[in-house]
């Protein structure tokens, strides 16, 4: 095994010094099955997808909301499927299950606890970065972190408190969604193109 090319942390000045960077592709709000059926076939043939959800936040202690969006990315499209207004429809359930495409997210055991709470259905092909960046001596875990070890750029979770539920997501919003999903399809590219094993 080669020597390590990653750092094992990041501190938070070193990841201030760092551009600024986001999701540049298409992103696609899916908030009608017309929509959904006109959008989401175009991410499945993809082998690899970057996976997130949101949530509204609570302030209220010991209350969770349900998961408001589910975020799938490629290299180029994001898909933010807005399950509080069109639920989890059918194929997404069945792309989250299906063990041949990669499903590559930080703290994935969250969210797919809270999707099964909403449907029944087995995920499979889902990579926890959290857990698989440890192979590599990463000891990091949060997305902004690792980011910035792998990828070397930073990213705003600016939005990441912000309603999710609104009628209509901001731009901002969009960006925060897509970059989130997308960061970790790069992550999990780059660390496997730079397999040391």
């Amino acid at each position: 095994m080669e020597s390590n090319i990653y750092s094992e942390s990041i501190t938070h000045e070193e990841l201030d010094s760092f551009e600024l960077s986001w999701f540049k592709g298409e992103i696609v709000v899916i908030d009608s099955m017309e929509r959904f059926n006109n959008n989401f076939s175009r991410l499945l043939g993809s082998g690899l997808l970057g996976f997130d959800t949101e949530t509204r936040p609570s302030f209220k202690k010991g209350q969770k909301n349900k998961v408001s969006l589910i975020q799938l990315a490629n290299e180029n499209l994001a898909c933010l499927i807005r399950v509080n207004i069109i639920g989890i429809p059918e194929q997404v359930l069945k792309l989250l299950a299906d063990p041949n495409v990669v499903k590559a997210g930080v703290a994935v055991h969250d969210d797919l606890r809270f999707l099964r709470g909403s449907k029944k259905y087995s995920p499979s092909g889902f990579v926890d970065l959290q857990s698989f960046v440890k192979d590599y001596g990463i000891q990091s875990s949060g997305l902004k972190k690792l980011a910035g070890i792998v990828l070397g750029f930073k990213i705003s979770k600016r939005q990441q408190v912000t309603n999710w539920e609104a009628e209509e997501l901001t731009e901002a919003q969009q960006i925060y969604a897509a970059t989130d999903a997308w960061v970790c399809h790069q992550i999990y590219k780059k660390l496997i193109n730079h397999n040391v094993f």
